[in-house]
């Protein structure tokens, strides 16, 4: 890096440092604070005067000592290696700190974020002569056993290709030279940077309309999201926010997964940290790790390390964006990242704003989730790409009321809002299906019936209406008891309460039931509302419903959602032929099961 000037520390208090002497450098230039060389990052000036958030621990830092200007932006290394790979919020790979640290992290470690000396096979797609222009993809590297990482041409350049090499290259080694119209080369490596809080530019936004599969009955049926769309989960602590993010992670039907634990406990980052090398793709059949990248962020870590975290995952996100992949980013949780902008402005003394956070909490929260969407990628071939958002968020007690959770759902437009009651009853997802929605319902209903049917449309929306109906005849069961309720009701309730224990509530620690395709997700539907139709057949002859609901193929109905995926069609069948076999003994023999 080059070296700018040396300014000189003023004053620190904790995280935030000041220093004069700085009037050469630029906001959001990284600085090394101190002979510790700590990273900073320059987020105010004032005259020759810069406030620096340091994204490490500055005790024994005092006024005195020097900060190092470099002159660049915080930015991040884009290119083969980064899958599987695990992170902190600056990109510094921990493994690589574990062997050189240990357990504890040293101040001032400076780490390359991708392996400067391991070989890739670079494949060319392009040839001399040809003519490129940003976001070309120039060839490719197969960085995983699935994902293959498309090397592009950097943003700014253009021109034709006057030398291109096929071979193992390491990510420093030049594999293309461009000459542009002035007869400048420029040599292109497999690796590029970017700085984190500059959104990558994209030729178009397209209009999402893919539904983001994610194998989670409550989630796929009544309030999907689409490849491309933003999502928020507000929820008190131990309402399961993190449990359906690992979830998204480990079955949603991205390309490419980003994990973003922003100032998350220790043993949550342990648990995915752990597990995911582990898991095994259902798409792919191969690990889940193979198409991830996690940035790891934990409460213990220096608070303003969340905000860089955040912007890490997020342009990371958008480079496998770029080459045309699925992208889905998990940040868990942005409440913590603004719980660092809340710090950081108390401590630069800037007017606050509701419970105590940044005026600008609002456009920074919307900043980060518009840079989610499906676009149209650079470059002269035709390629789309789509980075989903999906942000927790943690409200003390629940109350969405609060600034985090109501900047958050302005913006977005799919709101999982968990229920602690819920939680408590070990219903997972905890998600209360009377005050969530999507506003992706038109778009998803649209793929429904292109790749389910246009009967599952139809269902699910009487199955929400159930579900509404029940909410209502419970506060009179509550009131007049159980047996003041017509049979109609009765049916309707026992319909309602299929759809609540069978249907919505989903075991993610069973190998079975953690995951339920569309077509599954079908014939639970079919077969609940089969038991509808057949409950009501015999109500309607005069059986009793205590009596109906004692069949031994309702229990069937109640564990169809173990039956494995190979054997949906054949066991659901036999379900169904039952129900209606046994409804018409029943009604034959007046009653008696």
């Amino acid at each position: 890096m080059k070296i700018l000037k040396q300014g000189i520390i003023t004053k620190v208090s904790g995280p935030l440092i000041i220093a004069k002497g700085m009037e050469e450098a630029n906001m959001f230039d990284v600085v090394k604070v101190s002979d510790k060389n700590l990273i900073g990052e320059i987020i105010a000036m004032e005259g020759d005067k810069a406030s620096i958030q340091v994204y490490e621990e500055t005790s024994g830092v005092g006024p005195g000592e020097k900060v190092v200007q470099t002159g660049m932006p915080l930015s991040v290394e884009l290119g083969p290696g980064m899958l599987t790979s695990i992170y902190d919020g600056i990109q510094r790979p921990l493994e690589k700190i574990y062997e050189q640290t240990g357990k504890n992290i040293e101040r001032g470690i400076e780490v390359t974020s991708i392996d400067r000396d391991k070989k890739w096979t670079f494949k060319p797609k392009k040839n001399v002569g040809d003519t490129v222009t940003s976001g070309d993809v120039i060839g490719g590297v197969q960085e995983t056993k699935i994902i293959e990482c498309k090397i592009m041409v950097p943003i700014g350049i253009e021109g034709k290709i006057k030398e291109i090499k096929s071979g193992d290259f390491t990510v420093c080694e030049t594999i293309c030279v461009i000459e542009d119209k002035k007869g400048k080369s420029h040599e292109i490596t497999m690796m590029q940077k970017w700085p984190v809080r500059k959104p990558r530019p994209v030729k178009q936004k397209l209009n999402p309309d893919d539904m983001l599969v994610t194998g989670q009955r409550t989630i796929d049926t009544f309030f999907p999201v689409v490849k491309g769309g933003t999502c928020a989960i507000p929820g008190a602590f131990g309402s399961g926010k993190t449990v359906i993010q690992h979830q998204l992670a480990k079955w949603a039907d991205a390309d490419i997964i980003i994990y973003v634990g922003c100032g998350e406990r220790g043993n949550e980052m342990t648990e995915v940290l752990t597990e995911f090398p582990h898991l095994i793709d259902p798409r792919t059949k191969d690990s889940l790790m193979n198409r991830t990248v996690l940035i790891a962020n934990t409460s213990d870590m220096p608070v303003a390390a969340r905000e860089a975290s955040i912007y890490t995952g997020i342009t990371i996100a958008e480079f496998y964006r770029d080459m045309g992949y699925n992208v889905a980013l998990m940040a868990d949780s942005t409440s913590r990242w603004a719980e660092a902008l809340r710090e950081m402005s108390g401590r630069l003394e800037e007017m606050p704003g509701e419970e105590g956070y940044p005026a600008y909490l609002g456009s920074r929260i919307a900043e980060f989730y518009e840079r989610a969407g499906k676009v149209q990628c650079l470059g002269c071939e035709e390629r789309v790409g789509t980075l989903t958002v999906i942000g927790a968020v943690s409200p003390a007690g629940g109350d969405i009321s609060e600034p985090v959770s109501q900047s958050s759902l302005r913006i977005v437009k799919v709101f999982w809002g968990l229920d602690a009651s819920l939680a408590a009853k070990r219903h997972f997802p905890s998600i209360n299906w009377l005050t969530s929605y999507s506003l992706y319902k038109e778009q998803a209903e649209k793929w429904e019936q292109e790749n389910i049917s246009d009967e599952f449309v139809r269902l699910k929306n009487k199955a929400m209406a159930i579900l509404q109906e029940e909410a209502k005849l419970q506060e009179i069961v509550q009131l007049v008891g159980i047996d003041a309720v017509s049979t109609k009701d009765r049916v309707t309730l026992e319909v309602a309460r299929l759809l609540r224990e069978d249907y919505l509530a989903q075991d993610a620690f069973d190998d079975v039931d953690c995951y339920a395709s569309s077509h599954k997700q079908e014939r639970i539907m079919k077969i609940i509302f089969k038991f509808y139709e057949q409950m009501s057949r015999a109500t309607e002859k005069g059986i009793n419903v205590e009596d109906y609901i004692k069949l031994p193929y309702v229990s069937r109905i109640g564990k169809a959602k173990f039956i494995e995926e190979s054997n949906v069609d054949i066991e659901f069948d036999d379900i169904e032929k039952s129900l209606i076999t046994e409804t018409d003994r029943i009604i034959e023999k007046g009653g008696q099961a």
